[in-house]
């Protein structure tokens, strides 16, 4: 990655999940974020998985991503399965899944690494980045997440929905620098909001951001 001090705004874009997920968006806000996102070169647009089929249809060149058992997580697996499933075959080339939290204060590791697995596989080559929820956890449930998503085979540990109490912090994306495995990417979502902000978790060592502001934020300052 270029040395974040020397990328331009238009270059940070790049990294950015450009993301409209309110319970109330409509097609004119998700065309906008479409549009931006494609005219910006940014990462992907993540949507809604309601609206992938139309999106994929309208941009057919834009990486679409989409969520999987959001906000919440505790959709059954074979829910979680079915939604993913639907959302590939509309045109989602990435999935955004939110873990079974519950199990997680369960202790039951294994059934959180089941449905990553599970959701890894229907996935294959397309990506799949695991969604944690980090204002829930302690930090020693954050340490075995980290392993549980080296383990499932995902492509990325995702700190946020966005919906819970806090979002993205740059101590957690020490931490998850600390103990994901080498193939493991993250993203960082909620609450980004300042030039300053990208540019700290992109210098953390995010590989994505997830932002509904990004295009306003950055390309004011450019």
């Amino acid at each position: 990655m270029k040395r974040i001090d020397l990328m331009t705004n238009e270059e940070m874009l790049g990294f950015v999940d450009h993301t409209a997920l309110k319970a109330a968006v409509s097609w004119l806000e998700i065309e906008k974020v479409c549009g931006e996102a494609l005219a910006y070169k940014m990462a992907a647009a993540c949507i809604p998985p309601s609206y992938i089929a139309r999106a994929s249809a309208a941009f057919p060149t834009l990486n679409l991503c989409t969520v999987v058992g959001f906000p919440l997580g505790y959709s059954v697996l074979s829910a979680k399965e079915r939604e993913t499933e639907a959302a590939l075959a509309d045109g989602a080339s990435e999935i955004d899944m939110v873990i079974n939290i519950g199990a997680v204060k369960d202790n039951d590791c294994l059934a959180v690494e089941r449905e990553i697995t599970a959701l890894k596989r229907i996935c294959g080559e397309r990506v799949l980045k695991v969604i944690v929820e980090t204002c829930w956890l302690t930090q020693e449930e954050k340490k075995s997440l980290c392993v549980i998503v080296t383990n499932g085979g995902a492509d990325y540990i995702k700190t946020s929905t966005g919906f819970g109490s806090a979002g993205a912090a740059l101590d957690d994306i020490a931490l998850f620098k600390r103990y994901i495995g080498a193939g493991v990417k993250i993203k960082a979502a909620g609450g980004i909001r300042t030039k300053e902000a990208f540019s700290a978790f992109l210098a953390a060592g995010c590989s994505r951001i997830g932002s509904s502001s990004a295009a306003d934020v950055l390309l004011s300052h450019s």
